[in-house]
């Protein structure tokens, strides 16, 4: 099997070549020589290669048909049928809808999750567990005059389900399209001149290695018609990666905004220019006049550079921020705010609902809205699988998650002690510590006291959550949190408030597996609030606990030894709180 180097290094060969004879630059009669000195053979392979290379990729290609309100494209990411697309190609279509694949079949689907700002949706198609799928690649590695190529069902000419292909190379990147009059905001996007036309909205755009780098969406027409001039713009992978796991939950996906803008200053650097005092940064010491510096790990060198990175973040995430005042640099980890509320969010989805005519009691008529059907409406198929919530696209693959994540944690929570857990070692900055963990109590020994927890009445699990403080003291709530923790190994559910799955998150800078994602779950309450950061090992690897929506959460964050290490006894803890490190706790003799 060739390698990818030698087969991209052989693609572009081909297309020099291709470019040479189509300007006349070779006659017929030259040719021999030409592809005798470069190798026929290696020319004749490299073009197999990319044959081959395309007909795998389109194997991935989904048709959606939405009826008479027309249709668009799809691409398949995993065999048990989860496809990306559009937010405006499943708009007209609805929660149901009917898709084909270049094996001749037609499939239903349903819909699982929505981006409307970022214009993504993924459905699941139905019927099979042994789909084709493409990989995700990682597209900040994409440079321009890279070769790709797009597939999709364009015009929807795609009647007989076989896609159609366009060829091209990149010709930008990290591109930003403004909404122009619309929500669908294209933030770091790429640029490419492969032909785009209405239709392969939704279909994938694949490097030469046939890996998906893209979601196509947008494209720039003749004025008089829509006619491609050879501008089309795609939703990078990175930020599909960013929001895959909140899709997958089947909630309604809102991007990430600082609650600070920034201008460019007189002497060329990227400023605060404005910061709301109820956003987190403000919290976190962000004023304006500060030089933004990095974002999520990446360097602000522009205004747009800026709202490039903002843009393919979701709402919720925490990610490092470094800003600089007077020449000093400082790093906090905020957490990102949504720009749209719930009820916003449910109004783009619906498509806006403007006058509507008014029912016999005056109140007005509510628009139909295809994606918050009722259910008994859907085809037979669908019925089952969908769910409508409040703040959710499908609430029944928010359960599936869940459950997902809940057996991950049960795996690797096999043989948890249900005994008291003791834990003894020193603090970073000296001094011994003692902590126990119980059913109904838990209590910390620090050089600087002790502290405990118990709930105010002898109710079964978590019911006295009122009981919860901020012990000890300056951290937030450490031990209610730690109570939190095991509760969840012990019993692989949380007997009060209200677990949902969240969707993912990078890990905390500083760990040893800093920014890879990891799955959220949430345990809501009247009051308190947390979130577990689950690896893919199925151990809780951070809890980010608040006390209420206005406190300052507590972080705990777990190091363990391997993977096989028991989950319940880590060999360091570390603790955060207001942005300060509270304590980091080597522990010399784990839980019994």
């Amino acid at each position: 099997m060739r390698s990818i180097p030698h087969v991209v290094a052989a693609v572009r060969h081909r297309l020099r070549v291709v470019s040479l004879l189509q300007a006349g630059l070779l006659l017929v009669g030259s040719l021999s020589p030409v592809l005798a000195d470069t190798g026929l053979e290696a020319v004749l392979a490299a073009e197999q290669a990319r044959v081959n290379t395309i007909a795998t990729a389109s194997e991935t290609a989904v048709a959606i048909f939405a009826g008479a309100a027309g249709g668009g494209s799809g691409v398949l990411i995993s065999p048990t049928g989860y496809a990306l697309t559009n937010f405006h190609v499943v708009q007209p279509a609805g929660v149901a809808m009917q898709c084909g694949l270049n094996d001749g079949r037609l499939y239903d689907a349903v819909l699982v999750g929505l981006d409307p700002t970022g214009d993504l949706a993924l459905i699941k198609l139905l019927g099979r567990d042994d789909f084709p799928a493409a990989r995700l690649a990682d597209s900040d590695a994409v440079l321009v005059g890279d070769p790709c190529f797009v597939i999709g069902n364009p015009f929807l000419l795609a009647t007989n389900l076989q896609p159609s292909v366009s060829s091209g190379i990149v010709s930008g990147v990290h591109r930003y399209q403004f909404p122009a009059g619309t929500i669908l905001e294209y933030a770091d996007c790429l640029q490419v001149d492969a032909a785009i036309n209405p239709g392969n909205s939704g279909g994938g755009l694949f490097n030469a290695a046939g890996e998906l780098i893209g979601i196509n969406g947008r494209a720039s027409f003749e004025k008089r018609g829509r006619i491609n001039v050879g501008v089309g713009y795609a939703i990078s992978a990175n930020q599909v990666r960013n929001f895959l796991g909140v899709l997958k939950g089947g909630r309604l996906a809102d991007h990430a905004t600082l609650g600070a803008t920034v201008a460019t200053s007189a002497d060329g650097r990227v400023v605060v220019a404005d910061i709301l005092e109820s956003s987190d940064a403000w919290r976190r010491g962000l004023r304006i006049d500060d030089e933004v510096v990095a974002l999520a790990g990446r360097p602000v060198r522009s205004v747009n550079a800026f709202k490039n990175m903002l843009g393919t973040l979701p709402a919720g995430w925490r990610v490092p921020l470094t800003f600089r005042r007077g020449g000093r640099p400082t790093e906090i980890i905020v957490e990102l705010a949504g720009v749209h509320t719930t009820a916003m969010l449910n109004d783009l989805v619906a498509g806006g609902r403007g006058t509507q005519p008014e029912l016999p009691d005056g109140k007005p008529a509510p628009p139909p809205n295809p994606l918050a059907p009722d259910p008994a409406d859907l085809p037979e198929a669908i019925r089952p699988l969908y769910e409508p919530r409040v703040g959710y696209t499908n609430f029944h693959f928010n359960r599936i998650e869940l459950e997902h994540v809940l057996a991950r944690l049960a795996d690797r929570a096999a043989g948890v002690s249900r005994e008291p857990w003791r834990y003894r070692g020193s603090l970073a900055g000296g001094g011994p510590f003692e902590i126990e963990l119980a059913d109904q109590s838990a209590q910390i020994s620090l050089p600087t006291g002790v502290s405990r927890w118990e709930p105010a009445a002898a109710a079964a699990g978590l019911a006295a959550e009122a009981g919860f403080d901020a012990s000890p003291p300056g951290s937030g709530g450490m031990l209610a949190a730690l109570t939190i923790w095991r509760q969840l190994l012990l019993n692989g559910a949380l007997e009060t408030g209200r677990t949902s799955y969240w969707g993912q998150q990078p890990q905390a800078s500083g760990s040893a597996a800093a920014g890879q994602l990891a799955d959220v779950l949430t345990w809501t309450t009247a009051g308190s609030q947390a979130r577990f950061l689950v690896d893919e090992t199925g151990a809780i690897v951070e809890i980010i606990f608040s006390l209420s929506p206005t406190a300052d959460p507590c972080q705990v964050r777990f190091s363990l030894p391997s993977e096989r290490h028991p989950c319940w006894r880590p060999d360091r803890i570390i603790v955060d709180s207001d942005g300060r490190r509270f304590a980091t706790l080597a522990v010399e003799e784990p839980a019994e």
